[in-house]
């Protein structure tokens, strides 16, 4: 008997003992992944990744440009703008990714469709019996109705009434989230814009000065080293080469500051086309006209409520908050869904490779109600934090209303000022201009000496830029009327699609559209809605 029950014993003992091997295997192979996850360490790239990455950031940043062709003009470098600047290709990706993330949205309102595969095993039965409650005696010998290995697979259908309310209103702020993007990217567009016209106009001044400012550079230098050698000769009076040394290098000192100031007007310009790097190229010269006659701003001095309202009505900054304003009042819905119950219906086709089911493929269906009741506790809570929200953006709003209304009578206020600047600039040129004239005639009637030719050329160059300066300075003031007025540089018949010059032959027409506007006597509101 003794033999019998150690037999017993020991038959008893082996699966508990094969089972804690097989623990053991499965802790030791956790703590393995563990550690292995604990071991990882910072890793810096090497410096030849940084040399591969760096030459591909570069490669990309300009690729794929249509080559200039000839002379930039205004619209070209507006065009080229549009359609190049990384700042605006990054607000492009931003309202693509908006619309992506809409697309997603629309999925989530559509019912779960799953189809899972489940697979279970052991390494015996698990087997069951019947024990009664009332005798406590067992009333059945083990059996079970699973194999060992079993294998089930479903397809289910299922549709949860309040996630498709959920999702609905997600939907519709993602929606909104579009327009916040495209918004912004009118904002970016209108700013570009803006650049474009300062530093084309500029680069303008540049063409056409900077040689000529460095040829008299060399008379200036000779008229100053001639200066110098009467004094210290003492050929005439002390007090005379020194009055002329200073003065000439008083305008030396003003042509070089404008040199300057002009000198990387041509690199900034380039910047923003996103032309590649030392890309060589030439300014188009505008007409002798153009820039000279006063521009023309519909209704801007006849009306500057009428304008107010259009500001209002469509400045980026303003509407992106009202796009915001109505997705946080679409938040409320969320909040009453959250807590109302949940409705839940299914159906599916079942299959079991357990062939000790009586049935083992089936069609099942069901619904499921249920009341997470803590949500309805939460909900004034809930309500208060979307009303906060709302009072905030409403007072950002309010701030960005007096923000825009100051924008726009700074802007109206500083084109006029330009506008007389640059007329002042232009009467300071002309008498300029005369006067030299009349210092060229005296030196060729051998009345005057070169020294004075040469300070007078010095001071009708200098004349000249500051001139060049106020047109640039008027016409960026120009823009920044339209941008304080949230009128888009664009309309819906421009794709940065288009080729470059059909780009600028469409924003060429509607610049000039817009000089003009004023003699149509047509409603100031209809002239500056924006176009998207």
């Amino acid at each position: 008997m003794s033999t019998i029950g150690s037999h017993s014993i020991v038959g008893a003992r082996r699966p508990k003992t094969q089972q804690q091997v097989r623990m053991r295997a499965v802790a030791a192979s956790i703590a393995a992944v563990l550690l292995a996850g604990c071991s990882i360490q910072p890793k810096q790239f090497e410096a030849a990744e940084n040399r591969d990455r760096a030459s591909d950031l570069i490669a990309r940043s300009t690729a794929d440009q249509e080559p200039i062709t000839g002379p930039v003009d205004l619209y070209e470098a507006m065009a080229r703008a549009i359609k190049y600047n990384l700042d605006v290709r990054v607000e492009m990706m931003g309202v693509a990714l908006a619309q992506r993330e809409l697309d997603v949205k629309h999925y989530d309102m559509l019912p779960k469709f799953v189809a899972s595969l489940d697979y279970s095993g052991r390494n015996n039965y698990s087997g069951g019996t019947s024990q009664s409650l009332l005798t406590g005696q067992t009333s059945l010998e083990p059996s079970t109705s699973s194999e060992k290995n079993v294998l089930q697979s479903n397809l289910q259908l299922s549709w949860d009434v309040l996630d498709f309310g959920l999702s609905y209103v997600r939907a519709k702020q993602a929606a909104d989230r579009v327009n916040m993007a495209e918004e912004r990217k009118r904002k970016v567009m209108n700013r570009l814009i803006e650049d474009v016209r300062t530093a084309y106009w500029r680069a303008v001044s540049a063409e056409r000065l900077l040689g000529k400012i460095r040829e008299l550079e060399t008379a200036t230098q000779t008229a100053l080293d001639l200066a110098a050698q009467q004094d210290r000769q003492g050929l005439t009076a002390p007090l005379a080469p020194l009055s002329y040394q200073r003065e000439m290098l008083g305008i030396r000192r003003d042509v070089q500051a404008l040199g300057r100031e002009l000198g990387v007007a041509k690199q900034q310009l380039a910047a923003l086309m996103n032309l590649p790097p030392n890309t060589q190229y030439t300014i188009a010269m505008p007409p002798p006209t153009e820039g000279k006659q006063p521009l023309t701003l519909p209704g801007i001095a006849d009306d500057p409520a009428a304008w107010l309202q259009v500001a209002i009505e469509n400045r980026p900054e303003l509407r992106e908050v009202a796009y915001q304003l109505r997705a946080n009042d679409q938040e409320n819905t969320a909040a009453l869904l959250r807590a109302l119950p949940s409705l839940k219906l299914f159906g599916g086709l079942n299959a079991s490779t357990n062939d000790l089911l009586y049935n083992s493929n089936w069609i099942g269906w069901g619904a499921v109600a249920s009341w997470n009741l803590l949500n309805v506790f939460r909900l004034p809570a809930e309500k208060a934090q979307i009303k906060a929200e709302g009072d905030l953006l409403d007072q950002r709003q309010l701030a960005l209303t007096t923000a825009v209304a100051t924008q726009v009578e700074v802007s109206r206020a500083r084109y006029a000022l330009r506008q007389d600047e640059l007329d002042t600039a232009r009467r300071f040129y002309d008498v300029q201009e005369r006067i030299e004239g009349q210092i060229d005639s005296g030196f060729k009637a051998e009345k005057l000496s070169r020294q004075s030719l040469i300070r007078e050329q010095m001071n009708t160059l200098v004349a000249r830029v500051r001139y060049d300066l106020a047109l640039a300075d008027l016409q960026n003031a120009y823009a920044n009327v339209f941008a304080s007025l949230g009128i888009d540089p664009v309309d819906t018949t421009m794709s940065t699609a288009d080729a470059v010059p059909a780009l600028a032959d469409k924003l060429r027409g509607m610049w000039a559209a817009r000089t003009t506007f004023a003699d149509s006597k047509q409603d100031a509101r209809v002239a500056a809605a924006p176009t998207r």
